[in-house]
């Protein structure tokens, strides 16, 4: 397959407008597009490859007409549109919570697990924004050692939340620094000038939702259940890009040179790690680009088998649009995309 019809659900969100701008920068083979979102969003024209295209309803004719239909909505948008598209022969490539834990739905991060996309049933999610750059560290380490037990603390910037929470960062620091008051609408705390250790509600075993989709998830696409992870997910005032700290414990100890390499010969990540000269992975640098940055990466001196590295990842990109990108280049590869033996 050569070239693709495409959907994208949510185009006027800040992922679907990230995903037209890979789209074009890639030359992804797309035949036709059609961009949709709410109805008060019907009508408006967006920019694509230096044409005006009119954002419309996304209707059950619309998606049989399509090879791909890429989603980047609510969750309940993705649980009604997903397996609708499914059900009339078109792939699914979903950004939502929706489906990623469901056994017969691939969790795919092209550089870790492609091969899961041979079983597709016509539903394929993207990982958690914060679970994929962890994800494609650790499947680089494990070459090395078996991996045993991990701790994450996560940075995560206010566009995982949308451009509502953006704008109200933006708002509220300007407010701020003129002593005029401020209004918090997005998070249940002020955001400007503050961080926040909560993202998702909290579960009953004390850890929030959004923690425990990095355990779950990272299981899952390593299929790796027996993997102990421990996640903190914090809230900053940043734009883009999600940072991580890792401390990864392994069966045998993985030197930080050889842990180097294997990161740096992974597919997707970018090794930035010379502390003595201030270099290492900042979410300014992430922001704008495909890579996984990498650095800070040095032994764990509280465990003779552990590392400790530094992530920093563009949430909007290689969290989002660009792996919901891959995931259709890799199927197309693969001639994935028109089968019959998924469609119901």
């Amino acid at each position: 397959m050569n070239t693709c019809k495409v959907a994208v659900i949510g185009a006027t969100g800040a992922v679907g407008q990230v995903f037209l701008r890979i789209a074009e920068e890639r030359d992804f083979p797309i035949e036709s597009i059609r961009l949709c979102a709410s109805e008060r969003s019907v009508g408006k024209k967006l920019k694509f490859k230096n044409q005006e295209i009119e954002v419309e309803l996304c209707t059950e004719s619309l998606l049989e007409e399509v090879d791909f239909a890429f989603i980047s909505a609510t969750t309940e948008i993705s649980r009604e549109i997903a397996p609708k598209a499914a059900n009339l022969g078109t792939i699914a490539i979903d950004d939502s919570s929706a489906f990623r834990m469901s056994d017969d739905v691939p969790l795919v991060i092209p550089e870790v697990n492609a091969s899961d996309l041979e079983w597709h049933k016509g539903i394929v999610s993207i990982p958690n924004c914060s679970t994929t750059p962890l994800a494609m560290a650790l499947k680089a380490l494990s070459q090395k050692a078996e991996i045993k037990r991990v701790i994450v603390d996560t940075f995560q910037s206010v566009t995982g939340t949308g451009s509502a929470a953006l704008r109200e960062m933006k708002e509220q620091s300007s407010k701020l620094l003129r002593n005029e008051p401020i209004e918090i609408v997005e998070y249940p705390h002020q955001i400007a000038f503050n961080v926040i250790p909560h993202i998702e509600p909290f579960q009953e075993n004390g850890y929030t939702r959004e923690e425990m989709k990095m355990v779950n998830e990272t299981q899952k696409i390593l299929n790796r259940k027996d993997i102990s992870i421990s996640a903190t997910c914090v809230r900053v005032p940043v734009a883009i890009s999600h940072s991580e700290s890792v401390h990864i414990e392994f069966n045998h100890p993985v030197s930080p040179d050889e842990a180097r390499k294997l990161l740096k010969d992974q597919p997707g990540m970018e090794v930035v790690d010379d502390p003595m000269a201030d270099v290492y992975p900042m979410p300014i640098d992430a922001s704008g680009i495909n890579a996984v940055l990498v650095g800070r990466i040095r032994n764990d001196i509280s465990n003779p088998n552990g590392l400790a590295l530094w992530l920093s990842c563009d949430n909007l990109r290689k969290g989002a649009a660009l792996n919901a990108i891959q995931i259709a280049e890799e199927m197309m590869s693969r001639n994935l995309v028109t089968q019959d033996n998924w469609r119901q």
